[in-house]
């Protein structure tokens, strides 16, 4: 997905797409039916995505982090999938942590 800016906003546009790809798993999420035992921490994870997102630019650690939580909680339900792959993208938009020595 490329970068778009949202029309009168500053906001990053990267920020934009994380935003749109959090709060559409979430919804999915909400609907979904089965339970699972890992919901919760996909529940609490998406927040904090959706939390650093609002708060501006978030560390790329930190949203590494919380998107592996989500996938090992929710990678399994395959209804979830296409919601959890643009979250992964949106992520993937901030680019990669900096390498540690």
């Amino acid at each position: 997905m490329g970068q778009r800016h949202v029309t009168g906003s500053d906001e990053d546009p990267r920020v934009t797409e994380l935003r749109s790809a959090v709060s559409r798993l979430r919804r999915e999420l909400a609907g979904h039916p089965g339970e699972f035992a890992d919901r919760a921490i996909a529940e609490d994870e998406l927040a904090a995505l959706d939390a650093m997102a609002l708060s501006g630019v978030p560390e790329i650690p930190r949203l590494r982090r919380s998107l592996l939580l989500i996938a090992g909680a929710i990678g399994s339900v395959s209804a979830l999938a296409l919601a959890l792959a643009e979250v992964r993208n949106a992520v993937d938009l901030f680019g990669n942590p900096p390498q540690q020595r």
